[in-house]
């Protein structure tokens, strides 16, 4: 049984063949699913897949790219559907400074105000770094995050700061880039966090598993992560499987 605890269902690149998506992600083993929404379209998506799947659940936020279009209208939306049944979590959210649409004051402030949000709400959040890991933290530790926690999703740094992360109670998540070859920090940290703390995702339909890189990431892909943890680690795929589903089922309060 595994747990996909990052994906885009709702992105275009699935609007072809969702239904068969899913059942190749069941075939696989893969029971849940998170689905994430993050913008004026992808949100009320995720809602709708999650209502229709009753082992496919919604985080709803607003993607620091975009962070210059969010209005406090688009706040207050959110805070609407963080009482939605299937919404687990608020995100993802955070700071990505490779694109320039969006300043990154205007970020860090949406930012900031939806780990507000989700103090007042007492949910955990999901974020998204780009290219500002130090910023990231230090938001993070600035906004005292620490009182509702989290995912780092899809880590990508160093070990130091994720154990910076893991003291902030929030858990590390792993994807694709675990698998890849030249992918040195990401191989180090599976090893160097306990298997209690870490979670698996796709992030689909971006960042596919070797041996699928630059192709068109699902669900299913996820057992490909687990099963590099599983190597890494010296530890069977089973294990890594039935912890970090149980890790996801209690870190989103879902009852299995």
């Amino acid at each position: 049984m595994l747990f996909d605890t990052h994906v885009h269902l709702n992105a275009d690149q699935f609007e072809e063949d969702l239904e068969e998506t899913i059942q190749r992600a069941q075939d696989a083993g893969v029971e849940y699913m998170t689905v994430v929404g993050f913008d004026r379209k992808t949100i009320p998506k995720a809602i709708e897949i999650a209502e229709n799947n009753e082992r496919i659940y919604a985080a709803v936020g607003w993607h620091p790219v975009d962070a210059i279009d969010m209005t406090e209208a688009d706040l207050e939306w959110i805070e609407e559907l963080s009482s939605h049944p299937k919404v687990v979590a608020l995100g993802e959210m955070g700071l990505d400074y490779h694109w320039d649409k969006s300043p990154e004051e205007t970020q860090k402030e949406v930012f900031r105000k939806q780990i507000r949000l989700a103090k007042k709400v007492k949910m955990p959040i999901i974020i998204h770094n780009r290219e500002a890991t130090e910023d990231i933290v230090q938001v993070l530790k600035e906004e005292e995050a620490s009182e509702v926690g989290g995912i780092m999703h899809c880590y990508s740094g160093p070990v130091d700061i994720a154990k910076e992360c893991l003291d902030m109670n929030f858990m590390i998540s792993l994807g694709g880039p675990v698998t890849f070859k030249n992918a040195k920090l990401p191989k180090e940290v599976a090893k160097a966090v306990d298997l209690k703390n870490l979670l698996i995702e796709t992030d689909c339909p971006f960042l596919a598993p070797h041996p699928n890189r630059g192709k068109r990431n699902e669900p299913a892909y996820v057992k490909l992560v687990a099963e590099q943890i599983a190597e890494l680690k010296g530890v069977s795929y089973e294990e890594v499987s039935q912890v970090t589903t149980s890790n996801a089922l209690e870190f989103f309060g879902i009852k299995s």
